[in-house]
């Protein structure tokens, strides 16, 4: 699937111990007034409630542990608001901070190679489930039913997943084929087999790899087949079964799941 491309962006926030004291927001708040000399006026051009300003004043002024911020009494125009020199300070680092950031965040941007794939990929490896196989592919059909859908997707190495799910979750995830998902599938959802060529199964999802990794517990055993290509599945089965299937580590094996055991994802 092609992507649009994507640039690397930022923000600066600043901090005081565990507290924000705030980023561009609170600084452009802070410039409106010394430009209007008027909480009132700054408030409505920041297209904010006069309380909220305040609110934000009184948070940074503690924080800060001076005021930022001071009423002016008396004079023609009956007082108004100013900022402090420590507040027009204040402003004033901001702006030469955020600027050399924008600039640094820019040609990082420009230097990096990649970039689009690498951001999606941070993105998958951010996001938490409790299933225990994750695979990522794209839609290659879809096969639309009176109730449920059938949804082939092609993972890594050019493998086949086929999930079943219903007409309205296939609407609503936007599937078409080439666009990108996620399969969830259960470690207690796969039955492994050491003889799948020559089985018959009626579970629709076959994957054939050799063993990685066997973990015994005291009544259960975790395997992990190895795919090729950086794929792996793990299954949960017997203590009893992985001794009956001589499950070792370089064993060939092949892990079959229904595709009802599947569950779809798209990226956010």
């Amino acid at each position: 699937m092609t992507h649009s491309l994507i640039e690397l962006r930022g923000a600066i926030w600043m901090t005081v111990g565990d507290e924000n004291l705030g980023g561009a927001g609170r600084i452009a708040l802070l410039a409106r007034i010394a430009e209007c000399g008027s909480i009132t006026q700054a408030a409505r051009a920041m297209k904010m409630s006069y309380k909220a300003a305040w609110d934000a004043i009184d948070g940074m002024n503690h924080l800060a542990g001076e005021p930022l911020v001071e009423r002016l009494t008396g004079g023609k125009g009956g007082g108004g608001t100013r900022l402090t020199p420590r507040g027009m300070r204040l402003v004033e680092n901001f702006r030469l901070v955020e600027r050399e950031h924008r600039r640094f965040v820019d040609s990082l941007s420009r230097e990096a190679e990649g970039i689009t794939e690498d951001i999606l990929l941070i993105g998958r490896m951010g996001m938490k489930t409790s299933a225990r196989n994750q695979f990522l592919g794209k839609v290659k059909s879809v096969k639309h039913g009176a109730v449920n859908d059938e949804i082939e997707l092609e993972i890594a190495g050019e493998r086949k997943i086929v999930a079943v799910i219903t007409h309205e979750s296939t609407e609503s995830l936007g599937l078409f084929p080439g666009v990108e998902v996620f399969a969830l599938v259960k470690s207690s959802s796969v039955i492994l087999v050491s003889d799948g060529d020559r089985a018959q199964f009626s579970a629709r999802n076959r994957l054939s790899g050799l063993v990685a990794r066997v973990q015994e517990g005291a009544v259960n055993t975790e395997v992990v087949v190895d795919l090729g290509e950086g794929g792996s599945v793990a299954a949960i089965v017997t203590l009893e079964s992985s001794h009956a299937l001589d499950l070792r580590v370089g064993a060939p094996a092949t892990a079959i799941f229904k595709a009802s055991s599947v569950i779809l994802g798209v990226p956010a």
